[in-house]
């Protein structure tokens, strides 16, 4: 089965043009991520940075992302403003989603689960505002599956009956252009994806590191 290309699709999506513009509800992950896609999106769209992350680990973590985001969409000069919407801090919902998936290594179920509860409740934000569109910055990351955010996202458009945005956002060198503009923006840029197991692994991985500086 030929791959399918998600950025392609996207671009004949915005090529079509609307008067007005479409509006687009934007699921947001972190600042960092949704610097290249709010760049690309909103030449096309009026924009909705939607943060919604019951993943984070703490409620500090939380507010410091959802800060740093509403900042950078207030500082970037776009074609139209970006409204920013975050969702208050809800971590129940991520652990009851996610249990007795904790030992799943980054990458694999327990990430497939989070997406879920992520998209479907951008779906449904997306469907009660009346918007043209939803989407996700999360596929920026060389880490996360595309192709399981794009499955996710065309069975919540079928189900809440608003249009999901196809996308793979790390395409065209996306991944590197939000480095870019995270260092010309001062972003807090995180180490981990958000959850206490993923920063767990990333302690993990850094721990030979700092072991190994230590000696030398």
């Amino acid at each position: 089965m030929m791959t399918r290309n998600y950025q392609r699709e996207m671009e004949a999506i915005l090529a079509q043009g609307t008067n007005p513009a479409p509006r687009i509800l934007l699921h947001c992950c972190c600042a960092p991520c949704a610097s290249y896609v709010l760049e690309t999106l909103s030449p096309y769209a009026a924009l909705t940075a939607y943060y919604y992350n019951p993943n984070i680990d703490t409620a500090a973590e939380h507010a410091h992302r959802a800060a740093e985001l509403a900042r950078l969409a207030e500082e970037m000069p776009l074609p139209r403003p970006v409204e920013v919407y975050a969702e208050p801090y809800a971590p129940e919902a991520f652990y009851t989603a996610v249990r007795g998936l904790e030992s799943i290594p980054e990458g694999g179920t327990r990430c497939y689960t989070c997406y879920t509860l992520r998209l479907r409740r951008t779906a449904e934000a997306a469907a009660a505002g009346k918007y043209d569109f939803f989407t996700t910055t999360l596929s920026i990351s060389p880490h996360k599956n595309a192709a399981w955010l794009n499955e996710l996202g065309e069975r919540f458009a079928a189900e809440y009956g608003v249009r999901w945005l196809p996308s793979d956002f790390k395409k065209k060198n996306g991944f590197k252009r939000s480095t870019e503009l995270a260092a010309q923006y001062g972003l807090y840029r995180q180490n981990y994806c958000g959850c206490v197991f993923s920063k767990q692994e990333s302690l993990a991985r850094e721990a030979p590191k700092s072991a190994g500086n230590a000696r030398a």
